[in-house]
């Protein structure tokens, strides 16, 4: 065979895998769209909550913003809809209260239809068992989970009239490990697991999947509050030698909420740099 024939045959297959190659692109891409999808993201005014309303913004959903603060959760859904040119909504949403008025207006907006729920709201506080007080326990509880399970009851109805949902519960490794000091906190991150396991086969046959992603150790406005030497102890345990980015955790939320992961379901994603 001369190597002008070779030439032409290598340059065949080279454009035959080319073509494939940007056929899979393509689809990888239309798998990553989210335009017409409305994404309800709690806790969403910063930190991981923030990043992932965002990156659903980029790729075309339109995004409830909540906080415990309307205002910044207002600010932050006028900046999203100037920049990425889509509609957001931006609401304050006590969950340790009556949220049903919060939802009328959020029904409001979304027209009775959303399609991607993350239930990322959550709080600590901190201290040793042994010195927690009743109030401690409870008020992590009542937002962590209880207030999980009052926003996913309310979306869950939308999303089994239509046949269709993707929910995404953020954890944590605490849930997994536990800590010195956070029994209240990683009692509420292991009980979502469970959650997120039992609702995952209730709503399969809904075309509803229910995933949760357990984050390590994260840079954001709470870990930066923790002093140098103790976030030091934490990098030793980090096998990849950094902490992790909100960016990190959102782009595996938007992953779970894409149709690349729709055989998915009941799962849990460690985000942790191999922190375990």
């Amino acid at each position: 065979m001369s190597s002008i024939t070779t030439f032409h045959n290598m340059t065949k297959v080279s454009s035959f895998y080319g073509k494939i190659l940007t056929i899979f692109y393509q689809n990888e891409v239309k798998m990553l769209n989210f335009a017409g999808k409305n994404a309800l993201i709690t806790g969403s005014t910063r930190g991981i909550g923030k990043a992932i309303a965002v990156e659903f913004a980029k790729l075309g959903a339109n995004v409830i913003i909540t906080g415990r603060d309307r205002k910044s959760a207002e600010v932050l859904a006028n900046n999203i809809e100037k920049e990425y040119n889509v509609k957001a909504f931006g609401i304050d949403l006590d969950l340790t209260g009556d949220i049903s008025k919060s939802f009328e207006e959020i029904n409001s907006f979304t027209q009775g239809k959303i399609d991607i729920l993350v239930n990322n709201a959550g709080i600590t506080k901190d201290t040793l068992f042994i010195r927690m007080k009743e109030e401690d326990w409870n008020s992590v509880i009542n937002v962590n989970l209880n207030g999980t399970f009052k926003v996913t009851q309310q979306v869950v109805k939308l999303m089994i009239k239509q046949r269709y949902g993707r929910i995404i519960n953020i954890s944590s490794i605490i849930g997994f490990i536990g800590n010195i000091g956070q029994a209240n906190y990683a009692a509420t991150k292991a009980g979502l697991i469970g959650f997120t396991k039992s609702l995952a086969k209730e709503l399969a046959s809904r075309n509803i999947t229910v995933n949760a992603v357990a984050p390590g150790f994260i840079e954001t406005d709470m870990t930066a509050e923790l002093p140098e030497d103790i976030k030091a102890q934490y990098l030793k345990q980090i096998p990849l030698n950094r902490f992790g980015k909100p960016e990190d955790v959102a782009n595996v939320v938007i992953f779970l909420a894409s149709d690349l992961a729709s055989y998915i379901t009941g799962e849990v994603i460690h985000v942790n740099g191999g922190m375990y």
